[in-house]
């Protein structure tokens, strides 16, 4: 699977019509699949497509949930404008556990499962450095995956804004950003400029691009 350099949009060419859950056709928009820098040191990665992602088909944009989410990334300098339906980015893949939006509940275990090899392409085409769950369940399926430790060792809000060392990258764990306070906002930035300012690749070396 090759990347198309050209778009920040599905840049991997995954399924836009994908099947595997078949409920869900008939109720989601579109299919929503990762969206930004092919070549980025980080990855953020939320649980499912909120409404507004669905109806833009872009993860984290659309809706005041999302948008949180990129205030948080603008602040870094990752992305141009938080509050756009396609903005631009830099150094950072915006990408989901699943890729249909579910109408009033979380998606389901079968559901997530449907998308693993989504999720596997994009962590494994992109590489990054460091990997950002947003929530709970992102970070206990990174967990699951790509650390030593069992997923139900892991707590999002103890976790929050600190880093674990996984298989090959970093996570550094997120609340939900429109269930922070301020000081833990503060903290999460501090977190992640810190990790800009240092060498952060160390984790694997640096990569040629």
């Amino acid at each position: 699977m090759d990347a198309n350099q050209e778009t920040v949009a599905n840049p991997f060419g995954m399924d836009e019509d994908c099947r595997q859950c078949p409920a869900l056709c008939e109720t989601r928009t579109q299919v929503v699949h990762g969206y930004g820098d092919v070549s980025a040191d980080f990855l953020v990665l939320g649980e499912a497509p909120g409404p507004g992602a669905d109806a833009t088909g872009i993860p984290f944009t659309g809706d005041e949930d999302g948008r949180t989410v990129l205030s948080v990334l603008a602040d870094l300098g990752f992305v141009d404008a938080f509050d756009s339906d396609e903005p631009t980015v830099e150094n950072v893949f915006l990408t989901g556990l699943t890729r249909c939006h579910t109408p009033d509940r979380p998606p389901s275990d079968d559901e997530v499962r449907n998308c693993e090899g989504f999720l596997t392409a994009e962590v494994r085409m992109i590489n990054p450095e460091v990997i950002l769950p947003v929530g709970q369940r992102p970070l206990e399926a990174l967990a699951y995956e790509y650390t030593t430790k069992r997923a139900e060792d892991f707590d999002v809000t103890t976790d929050h804004a600190t880093t674990i060392r996984g298989r090959g990258f970093e996570l550094v764990p997120m609340m939900a950003p429109e269930e922070q306070t301020d000081d833990q906002r503060t903290a999460l930035l501090e977190h992640l400029a810190s990790l800009l300012d240092r060498d952060y690749r160390q984790t694997k070396g640096r990569r040629n691009r």
